[in-house]
């Protein structure tokens, strides 16, 4: 394990889950720092994050923060990052937070299980293996239904980054307790075509691009006041 600071949070990653050029990018701080500041204009007293793809745990531990880590769960695949998303969101949190291990999946999705693609860096780990360059392997980890972790969880807000496996989690209506969306859309994945599916479901559920927080492939979304 090796330790690191991003935005004041400490972060303990698995070295063997570090690239390169991630490795230089946390030492520089501005891992997540798009999400992070998008984030921390909209949340609010009161808020439930629901953070998909959390990685280290940061923008968990972030927001735990902010509205207490017993209204922060967040979802990884990758079982040694889970493991150290958890770890990291325990110790920089006075209030307990769920991090679960599992991909998530549209509501279509069939089977229990996805088989997740890996490279040196977990940052690059997605379900359909595409911009992993080398290193490349796979495992077999729990599918979680976009629909049940709404259920579940009732966020209000949501961070989403799962590297391209956001494509077709929009597809159908969200729950009314969802007032914001934080995402980092992959174009280079699916193309325009793809960018254009996740707007057009996320303004027929309601919600809208808001230039608030948005910068580069971090987009985000809030829900339309009546």
């Amino acid at each position: 394990m090796r330790k690191y600071v991003v935005g004041g949070i400490d972060l303990w990653i698995p070295k063997e889950c570090v690239s390169k050029k991630l490795h230089e990018v946390l030492l520089s701080g501005n891992y997540e720092s798009s999400e992070a500041g998008a984030l921390q204009r909209h949340l609010q007293t009161g808020d439930r994050l629901l953070d998909l793809g959390s990685g280290a745990g940061y923008l968990c531990a972030l927001a735990a923060k902010m509205i207490g880590g017993n209204a922060v769960t967040g979802v990884e695949a990758l079982p040694r990052m889970a493991e150290a998303a958890q770890q990291n969101l325990d110790s920089n949190s006075d209030a307990p937070g769920r991090i679960v291990w599992g991909a998530v999946v549209p509501d279509t999705f069939t089977g229990d299980t996805a088989i997740l693609h890996t490279g040196r860096a977990f940052w690059a780990s997605s379900l359909e293996g595409k911009g992993i360059s080398h290193d490349v392997s796979q495992v077999e980890v729990p599918a979680l239904r976009i629909g049940a972790l709404l259920a579940e969880h009732r966020p209000t807000v949501i961070s989403i980054d799962v590297e391209g496996g956001e494509l077709g989690l929009f597809d159908t209506a969200l729950p009314d307790h969802v007032r914001l969306i934080v995402m980092e859309v992959h174009p280079k994945k699916y193309g325009s075509s793809g960018v254009k599916r996740i707007f057009d479901g996320l303004s027929a559920a309601g919600l809208t691009y808001s230039p608030n927080g948005s910068r580069g492939s971090t987009v985000v979304f809030e829900r339309v006041q009546e």
